[in-house]
């Protein structure tokens, strides 16, 4: 008996061992392509289809966000030069800070794309994704919409927007 529980504790020492062997093997920032991604402030463009939903549902308008704009510049190209749609990127990534560093007041809230070739394209796929939508409705006053392409990633637009107050 005692010679089952020595063995189970070992065997769970092992496993410890293996996962923090894993967990220190992973690399904590993506993988960036070595082609720059530009990048476009798609704002001015996607500010009236916003407001007319906020409008839609008595919510009172958003109105352009420099700093937002910037968070969201940096999230498509970013993502464009990763090559990957994704908020988070590695294991220390911080949505909260990422924005803090351009300025942008918490709370905030992102929505992220790809693939949409146009601003009306984009806008209505976050309008048909619950959680985006809800994003739109929420209640911020800024808004910063951007989109970036990257030739080693096919050129697929990555598309980011941060709402902030």
């Amino acid at each position: 008996m005692t010679f089952t529980i020595v063995s189970r504790r070992g065997l769970l020492r092992l496993s410890g061992l293996a996962l923090v062997a894993g967990v220190a093997s992973c690399t904590t920032t993506p993988k960036m392509s070595s082609t720059p991604s530009d990048g476009q402030d798609e704002t001015a463009a996607a500010l009236p289809l916003v407001n007319q939903l906020r409008a839609k549902n008595g919510l009172p308008p958003l109105s352009i966000n420099p700093a937002a704009s910037a968070a969201a510049i940096f999230q498509a190209k970013r993502m464009a030069s990763a090559g990957k749609m994704a908020h988070l990127m590695g294991m220390t990534d911080s949505f909260g800070a990422r924005v803090k560093a351009s300025g942008v007041q918490l709370p905030a809230a992102e929505n992220i794309g790809v693939g949409q070739k146009s601003v009306d394209g984009i806008v209505q796929a976050w309008i048909n994704s619950p959680h985006h939508l809800e994003n739109m409705l929420g209640r911020y006053s800024g808004v910063g919409v951007a989109v970036a392409h990257n030739p080693s990633s096919n050129n697929w637009p990555y598309w980011a927007m941060v709402l902030s107050n």
